[in-house]
């Protein structure tokens, strides 16, 4: 019914090539417009200057020679002072675009190896986004964003990267458990040695303190009973520690048996052999 009288409308976001007799006239706007189709007029067709995006999905092959396929976004759009160009100059915006990508990653990631690949995606990115807006700008279309979304290699090789990884992370953790076990065992070493240091300090200080009471008691004894030796309160004192020994091994009902000399001659026998240690020990 429009065009019987000769009206049309644009819709927003949408302009309207208008042609007479065939020959690009102007282009319209938005809103509505007599297009008097008996003075030659009439709408050639509409182009869209909403944003549009392109996923492309290209199979190339790395420097080390690993098939993968480069999964790229382009947004673009029509330019509206330029939608002449953008509606005459290309029959399939979409397959030239595609076909831009495919030059610019086929002839960019063949020169970096995989593991480049992944890390310099966003230069990957630029160089196409770079070529493309030099290469459709001619033709009334603007890249607003082209992006690398993806680099897909051959699932074998994924499978080869997730093992080189994980034996990677177990070599780390095997390093950190050996050097956790070492520290451990410094740590036990050192407080081993600080034990029988402190030990031996104690046993020490136990040994003074006897030679300290052995020595103030020959000399109270010797003082109060006049007559006795030195070597007469000795050997009281070695013969009373004796009985006292042989006592406490015989209450302790897990005691280990001990066969010592023990008839009445041999108290004298033990208290020379204790004496004699003791003063071979004092000598040296």
């Amino acid at each position: 019914m429009g065009n019987l009288l000769c009206c049309i409308q644009v819709e927003q976001s949408t302009v309207a090539i208008k042609e007479r007799f065939g020959k690009f006239e102007d282009v319209l706007e938005p809103g509505f417009h007599c297009m008097p189709w008996i003075l030659g007029y009439q709408l050639s067709g509409h182009l869209s200057l909403r944003l549009q995006q392109l996923d492309i999905r290209c199979e190339t092959k790395t420097k080390d020679n690993v098939f993968v396929n480069v999964v790229a976004s382009v947004q673009y759009r029509a330019l509206a002072d330029k939608a002449n160009d953008a509606f005459y100059k290309l029959s399939n915006t979409r397959s030239q675009i595609q076909a831009y990508v495919f030059d610019v990653i086929r002839a960019s990631v063949p020169k970096l190896d995989l593991d480049d690949a992944f890390e310099q995606k966003n230069e990957i990115a630029k160089a196409v986004e770079e070529e493309l807006e030099k290469a459709m700008s001619a033709y009334g279309y603007e890249i607003v964003q082209t992006l690398i979304v993806d680099i897909e290699p051959d699932e074998h090789v994924k499978r080869a990267m997730n093992e080189i990884n994980a034996a990677a992370r177990l070599r780390v953790a095997a390093n950190e458990k050996a050097e956790a076990e070492k520290i451990l065992q410094i740590k036990r070493a050192e407080g081993e040695a600080e034990s029988k240091y402190l030990s031996g300090l104690g046993i020490a200080r136990q040994r003074q303190a006897i030679v300290d009471g052995l020595r103030d008691s020959v000399l109270g004894f010797s003082v109060n009973v006049p007559g006795t030796t030195a070597k007469d309160v000795m050997d009281m004192v070695l013969v009373t520690q004796y009985f006292d020994t042989m006592k406490e091994i015989g209450a302790a009902s897990k005691s280990s048996a001990v066969f010592i000399p023990h008839g009445p001659g041999a108290v004298r026998d033990v208290a020379t052999q204790i004496r004699d240690g003791l003063l071979q020990a004092s000598h040296h």
